[in-house]
């Protein structure tokens, strides 16, 4: 039975006419192949980094984060302008967080959001003004809450009841007023992997939208609270505004009832943008969704006879995701009859799952090429693998690589710029890989790769005597 007519292969993928296309949504725009076939990214070649700086590796190209981050940025203060408001983008630090990243999107004018005490230092760490920080979380620590309140964080988005309290007792002992919004279930979701969807009500984040209203007249209530709006996410790895538009009608809503009491300055309709995996994912451009929501929110404002609000987001993945690329060499290929008459080639390389955990966690897609060259053979479906010990340690599930992929190629794996470094682990005691950022021709490493030293050092067991230097890669 032929590959393109089996069930093992996702209906959207077909083999192409030859396996050496970078295709452009997936890769970074500086991604291109030279006369020798191998790959340039940000005019660095996969060989030098290679050998400065080992296998796996993260590549981060710099003007793509700050492209994007700049697109971003300009698509909602124009859609925003339209309507004689304001609009504020926050970069979601859970996507890749780095003191140099933060400094990059801090550059382009973004603000950011963080939602741990470890996100939070970093991105002060980078020099982000404290005042456009927000700070996220369905649990924050009284010790998280109450360095937000010492350092003067922009805004906390409050969870619970119980988070309410514990932030006016501490902001009232500081003699701060803290502003918070309140994040809000709205019950619209994206159509997305149950663990991306947000907004249902059944899960962990946010009030019902009743209980927000309770939840804001207590804030009101408090002196050390200054209630400025309302927060909704409703997924992740979203392709149009269309689940915007109905979240935003239950949101004003709620926001013209709250109106009552009080001022609410600001709407913020979280973020969760989505990006290209593979040459079929198709998302809308940013400025068009930019333009959906705020159309929907003035809309619904207008109907409801209210002055719209300034608008706040949170993109991250649609900052970081396209410029990211992993880096790994290939160590074993074999090919196995994986059942109707078809047979899979099994890519085994030098990650996996501790690099790269999106497969595992949620059957994400991923695009791979083999980048050490350019091959004429005959494209043979494939599958791309970790080193771990699990059988789920799939890094592409299915994918078409020349059917002469052998041991030493390096192949490289797209779209990897976003929740692939925050996620890493040390699974099986892997150390995890160096972050490498690349621009105009040169490299440096912005997060240093962890060494087996790094590993042994925390147990308590290992004599330091026996340590060993064991670095991944140039750490220059």
């Amino acid at each position: 039975m032929s590959a393109s007519h089996s069930a093992l292969v996702p209906e959207w993928l077909t083999a192409p006419a030859e396996a050496n296309e970078l295709v452009a949504p997936v890769w970074p725009s500086s991604a291109h192949r030279v006369d020798d076939g191998s790959v340039e990214i940000g005019g660095v070649s996969v060989f030098d980094l290679r050998d400065r700086f080992g296998t796996p590796l993260y590549v981060l190209d710099e003007n793509e984060v700050r492209a994007h981050a700049r697109r971003a940025r300009e698509a909602f203060e124009a859609a925003a302008a339209r309507h004689g408001i304001r609009a504020r983008v926050y970069y979601a630090g859970k996507a890749f967080l780095s003191t140099e990243v933060v400094r990059w999107v801090v550059d382009e004018g973004l603000a950011v959001d963080v939602c741990t005490r470890g996100e939070l230092e970093v991105a002060l760490a980078g020099g982000a003004d404290p005042a456009r920080l927000g700070f996220h979380g369905n649990n924050k620590s009284v010790g998280e809450l109450e360095r937000a309140v010492e350092v003067g964080v922009g805004s906390v988005v409050v969870d619970s009841p119980i988070e309410i309290e514990r932030l006016a007792a501490l902001a009232d002992r500081r003699g701060a007023v803290q502003s918070v919004l309140v994040r809000v279930r709205t019950g619209v979701h994206a159509e997305t992997h149950a663990f991306l969807a947000t907004a249902h009500e059944d899960q962990k984040f946010g009030f019902s939208l009743e209980g927000a209203a309770d939840a804001v007249a207590r804030i009101r209530e408090l002196p050390s609270l200054r209630f400025v709006g309302l927060h909704a996410h409703i997924g992740s790895q979203i392709f149009d505004s269309s689940g915007f538009r109905e979240s935003a009608a239950r949101l004003v809503d709620l926001h013209a009832d709250l109106l009552a009491g009080g001022e609410i300055p600001l709407l913020n309709v979280g973020g969760g943008f989505g990006i290209s995996y593979t040459s079929v994912d198709d998302p809308k451009p940013l400025e068009a969704i930019a333009d959906g929501i705020l159309d929907a929110i003035a809309d619904e404002c207008a109907v409801r006879g209210i002055p719209m609000p300034d608008v706040a987001c949170e993109p991250g993945r649609i900052i970081v995701g396209q410029a990211g690329v992993t880096l790994y060499e290939v160590g074993t290929v074999k090919t196995v009859t994986a059942g109707e008459n078809l047979d899979r080639t099994y890519v085994s390389v030098d990650g996996g799952m501790s690099d790269n955990a999106r497969p595992a966690l949620y059957g994400a897609d991923f695009s791979a090429r083999i980048v050490s060259r350019s091959s004429p053979e005959t494209p043979v479906l494939s599958r791309v693998v970790g080193r771990h010990c699990e059988s789920g340690d799939i890094v592409v599930d299915a994918e078409y690589l020349p059917g002469d992929v052998t041991p030493g190629d390096l192949l490289a794996v797209p779209a990897t710029g976003a929740y692939c470094f925050s996620l890493a682990s040390n699974y099986n005691y892997t150390p995890r890989p160096p972050v490498v950022a690349v621009r105009d021709g040169a490299a440096r490493v912005i997060v240093r790769g962890e060494s087996i030293d790094d590993l042994l050092s925390r147990d308590v067991g290992v004599p330091a005597s026996t340590l060993i230097d064991t670095p991944h890669g140039d750490t220059e």
